[in-house]
């Protein structure tokens, strides 16, 4: 904060009467740096991000069959569901895809990503979700690298199929949403929401401005301390891949 607009918080409060001792308590708290900031949480998306995919793996919830058709994989854990005004939601989350032309490679460093619109979350009925968005498509992978992809509409999605289902056949939707507010995943629909790359927290994570087709698609950098975890659970959890 600067010392101009602290004075003038600090006259103000004066103004309004309250007790010296209350202003110079008050006026001391905001003189004090924020407790952590965004690279922390940057660093907490993917350590839940991790935490939420190795859950999934572990109870089976979503179909072997699914994870091995994936390109990509994108786990966005707690988005939020926004009730001011229109409503809406939002969160972010950690993207990898299979490196290699034929996303036949280990999977790649993880790019931020952030999601928005009015359908996400409300399918769930909770404040906040955990998603897991597959990308089963080279279509599909293609509209996610553009600077913003409406699911829907620049890429067929549809809601995953669920773990228990009969059929070995898993369609031909470009996208497959998976999403959970308590219990086991379900397939649900997000068709509507958009997502885009978030330049800023990517450019944290890596210490350079850096597009998330380099990372995930180029293998242009190593994961991050943070996301190496994810990367590796990635590597050792999915089944190979198989179209």
């Amino acid at each position: 904060m600067s010392t101009s607009t602290y004075g003038r918080i600090r006259e103000l409060l004066v103004k309004l009467g309250l007790p010296l001792f209350v202003v110079a308590l008050m006026a001391a708290m905001m003189s004090l740096p924020a407790s952590g900031g965004d690279e922390e949480k940057d660093l907490d998306t993917l350590k839940n991000a991790t935490d939420v995919f190795q859950e999934m793996v572990n109870r089976g919830d979503i179909p072997a069959r699914v994870l091995a058709q994936a390109d990509c994989i994108l786990v966005l854990p707690g988005v939020k569901k926004v009730g001011i005004g229109v409503g809406g939601s939002g969160g972010r989350g950690p993207l990898s895809c299979r490196l290699g032309d034929k996303f036949d490679g280990k999977w790649s460093a993880p790019a931020m990503y952030s999601i928005g619109g009015a359908s996400v979350g409300l399918q769930l009925g909770a404040t906040s979700s955990d998603f897991v968005i597959v990308v089963a498509t080279e279509k599909g992978v293609n509209a996610i690298m553009a600077d913003k992809t409406k699911l829907g509409t620049d890429a067929t999605a549809a809601a995953g199929p669920g773990a228990t289902a009969s059929s070995n056949e898993v369609g031909g939707a470009d996208v497959y949403t998976y999403g959970r507010a308590k219990g086991l995943f379900a397939g649900v629909s997000l068709e509507g929401a958009t997502l885009h790359p978030d330049q800023d927290a990517n450019k944290r994570l890596y210490g350079k401005k850096i597009g998330a087709k380099e990372i995930v698609r180029v293998g242009a950098v190593p994961p991050p301390a943070g996301g190496a975890g994810l990367v590796d659970l990635f590597n050792s959890k999915l089944p190979a891949r198989a179209k």
